[in-house]
């Protein structure tokens, strides 16, 4: 949000000595987080008003005119193509060394001093668009230069000083004012300055007007849903443009300037938070009803859109159709259109919680539904009143109240709260006197009064905190500390004692499996949303059958929330994959499943299966495929070491659906399926988006893993004598697994085997290879603790070894 310090102004006359460097950091510790302070007329730099002498024709060109301006006492010649130029004109002029942009186009440039077909010209006469002003001077022929002659200015006055924008605008983040509906908008900031620094507010007068029409009435079919609503019905306007200055503020903080009457309804909604809006009253027939709409019910919006709405929307209606979204925006019908003279104006409030829902269904966010979705008080709707009335009374003076309608069903009240002056104290960390908490709390509207022991304070909440920010002794304890300075407490030590050291393993397992992803295997690691596309799943998972839907997506695609990390993952592999050959990703998050599964912290509430998963891939040429496959099942073998889990088996139980038919298995730990390992199929990748590529994927049930209660790292020495490298290449069916062969080396070794390890190399299938068969490379690993081994030794460890495998699996020696 973005708030006018000029404005500001109006209501809390800000000291000379409080800079705005303080005044930002003071609201970002005690209110909200100033993020920017932008000195609005700094972009005016070196542009000043001129005033044109004398226009002569250009000698070499028939559209260009030499101006004589006046820029202050110094009178120049410039070039200016303008059509509107003119003799006692006065203009915007960007001296060497303003910033403009050509045309109102492209990049911002330095104006420099140069010939212009021959005529040395200085500076520039500028259109309104060529100094970002175009929307409060806005024209139809490119060629129209900015007059400035209405103004008064003097010429050499800075152009900030002679439109009035030398302002600093202050950038609010949106999310501190979450819970802070009193602070959007001018006032309610200045609400927070006047009591930070102790300075006296401005009030709103009070209003109301006398109806001419007894029969002007505004009905409320349903007050849970619209708690107060006022309608003005007002005659003797017209169609024409607001005074500058309202302009000029309305576009300062972000919104564009239309006409007199929807300024005065945006500059009431910028200044005291409360949105407002009329309707042209020629068109609305019989009178105003708040009500729900009818299922199916047509209403067309001011921006052109046709809305389908159901009996959970709400509606302004009058006697025969609806005529606005209540909260949201009114309608393309009824509301001020270019010949309107009479409107009936609308100050209302309405349920916070339908009017986010009704936003959301209809993908309408405007500023009027993101202040209502916060929880306005009906409250503000006077001071709303008071100063729309004002305004009319300023721009219209023959303008004239004929129907006034305030139906206000159920009274605010005002929320009140009971405190413990020690637990006050216990809380803050200091005893801060209760004069001192009494005269912060009435600076910020509160009432304060004490028991007569002095023990315990009673507060009246203003309305403006009473919406459901301010209801519990915390929100007090809250309002106290910031008001007095969060600088102002001192730091204390934590006294505490530990008995034992905390170790948590199966919390330590999330961490350990991403820093050996990351680390060692050199996996980037990615962060997904959980809400994933139908499509997703139809082409991984089959179907959508047990998948968990949003109410209200963030859109109408992305309604599923992730069973599984393998959706967000072909996601980002179809994405990347554009771009690089060969690449590995990694998740680690949670997915949901659908499922009565209870909740650890309130039986009353039933929630779905929430599991920690890590899942991985890893991407290569369609030609590598194999090898991807078997990089990822070495990636899990070795988890458990890293990790410091239980070991892992595999096995074939089951087949995913997104698996190939061939190169896939299940992750087995205690005997129960933990995850899979798979290439991926090449209709799930196409299905995907992924084409020319092959991927690796493996997914692990995190939860399911058992970690160990201590490392079971072993050390070795390095060896004192030389191991020899021994590569064996044999034939075997091809049904044989490197598992058996492996198992078959392994598990009869003595004390005195010579086989220090054995390692897979290759696997070879083609020319000089019989059908049914494959070729296996096995790396041994041979040598002695006690001696160096001479060849006889080490060809007769490996001739053993070679025995071990045939009767173990069979197979034969290849030559």
């Amino acid at each position: 949000m973005k708030l006018s310090l000029d404005w500001i102004k109006d209501y809390v006359k800000i000291p000379d000595d409080i800079k705005i460097s303080r005044l930002a950091y003071d609201l970002t510790m005690s209110t909200v987080e100033v993020e920017n302070t932008v000195d609005f007329g700094a972009q005016f730099k070196e542009m000043v008003v001129g005033e044109i002498k004398e226009i002569l024709p250009h000698p070499n060109a028939d559209k260009l005119r030499l101006c004589e301006t006046d820029i202050g006492g110094d009178v120049r010649e410039i070039v200016c193509g303008g059509t509107n130029l003119a003799a006692g004109m006065k203009v915007a002029v960007a001296k060497p060394g303003a910033m403009v942009r050509w045309h109102g186009a492209g990049e911002l440039v330095a104006i420099k001093n140069a010939k212009v077909r021959g005529i040395e010209s200085y500076g520039m006469i500028c259109a309104s668009s060529e100094i970002g002003l175009f929307d409060l001077f806005p024209f139809t022929d490119e060629a129209t230069i900015v007059d400035l002659s209405p103004f008064g200015a003097c010429p050499g006055t800075p152009l900030s000083e002679a439109l009035g924008l030398d302002d600093v605008i202050l950038e609010i983040d949106n999310r501190s004012l979450t819970n802070r509906p009193d602070l959007w908008g001018h006032y309610g900031i200045a609400r927070e300055i006047s009591a930070l620094y102790d300075l006296p507010l401005a009030e709103f007068a009070p209003c109301a007007p006398q109806s001419g029409d007894p029969t002007f009435a505004v009905q409320i079919d349903d007050p849970s849903r619209c708690f107060r609503y006022i309608g003005v019905k007002i005659e003797g306007l017209s169609i024409k443009p607001s005074p500058f200055k309202v302009q000029s503020r309305i576009w300062r903080v972000g919104m564009r300037p239309i006409n007199a009457i929807v300024d005065i309804t945006n500059y009431v909604m910028l200044a005291v938070g409360q949105p407002t809006h009329a309707f042209d009253s020629d068109n609305i027939k019989g009178h105003i009803t708040v009500r729900r709409a009818r299922d199916a019910e047509k209403l067309l919006l001011l921006n052109g859109r046709e809305l389908s709405l159901s009996s959970e929307d709400l509606v302004i209606a009058d006697d025969e159709a609806s005529v606005g979204l209540a909260g949201v925006m009114g309608g393309g019908k009824d509301s001020v259109l270019p010949a309107t003279d009479k409107v009936i104006l609308e100050i209302a409030d309405f349920e916070a919680i339908s009017i986010r829902r009704t936003a959301a269904r209809h993908d309408a966010r405007t500023e009027a539904a993101i202040r209502y979705e916060k929880g306005i008080d009906p409250e503000r709707g006077d001071g709303a009143l008071s100063l729309s009335m004002k305004m009319f009374a300023e721009f219209f003076p023959e303008m004239k109240v004929t129907g006034f309608h305030d139906n206000y069903p159920n009274k605010l009240e005002r929320a009140e709260v009971d405190v413990s002056l020690d637990w006050l104290a216990r809380r803050l960390g200091k005893r801060i006197e209760n004069a001192e908490i009494e005269k912060m709390l009435t600076r910020l509207g509160f009432t304060v009064t004490f028991t007569p022991d002095g023990k315990f304070m009673h507060v009246v909440v203003p309305t403006w905190r009473s919406t459901g920010d301010v209801s519990l002794p915390d929100d007090i304890m809250e309002e106290a500390a910031r008001l007095h300075g969060f600088e102002n407490f001192e730091a204390a030590p934590i006294i505490t004692s530990f008995t034992a050291a905390i170790n948590q393993p199966e919390i330590d397992i999330d961490r350990h499996i991403r820093e050996y992803l990351a680390y060692r295997c050199g996996m980037r690691e990615i962060f997904s949303y959980p809400w994933v596309r139908g499509e997703y799943l139809d082409a991984i998972f089959g179907s959508r059958e047990g998948m968990l839907s949003i109410s209200t997506p963030p859109s109408p695609d992305e309604k599923y929330i992730r069973s599984s990390l393998l959706p967000g993952l072909l996601k980002s592999v179809s994405e990347n994959a554009r771009f690089f050959d060969e690449f590995a990703l990694f998740e680690s998050a949670q997915v949901f499943k659908d499922g009565d599964y209870g909740c650890p912290y309130d039986e009353r509430e039933s929630l779905p299966s929430q599991r920690r998963n890590v899942s991985g891939v890893i991407v290569g040429r369609s030609d590598e495929a194999t090898v991807l496959f078997r990089r990822a099942k070495g990636i899990v073998e070795l988890l458990p070491r890293y990790a410091h889990i239980e070991s892992l088996e595999f096995g074939q139980r089951e087949k995913p659906a997104w698996a190939d038919a061939v190169a896939w298995l299940d992750i087995i730990s205690n005997g129960a399926v933990v995850g899979s390992l798979a290439l991926v199929s090449t209709k799930t990748a196409l299905a995907c988006g992924i084409k020319n590529s092959a991927a690796a994927i493996f997914e692990l049930d995190i939860d399911a893993l058992k970690p160990l209660p201590s490392r079971t790292n072993k050390f070795e020495h390095l060896p004192e004598y030389p191991r020899t490298e021994y590569d064996i290449s044999m034939l075997f069916d091809a049904s044989v697994k490197w598992e058996d062969v492996y198992r078959a080396v392994t598990s009869k070794k003595g004390p005195e085997d010579l086989v220090r390890g054995i390692s897979f190399v290759s696997e070879y299938r083609g020319r000089q290879i019989p059908e049914g068969k494959k070729s296996v490379t096995l790396r041994l690993v041979i040598g002695s603790p006690a001696k160096t081994l001479t060849s006889a030794e080490i060809e007769s460890c490996a001739g053993t070894v070679i025995k071990r495998i045939k009767k173990a699996v069979g197979g034969e020696l290849r030559t």
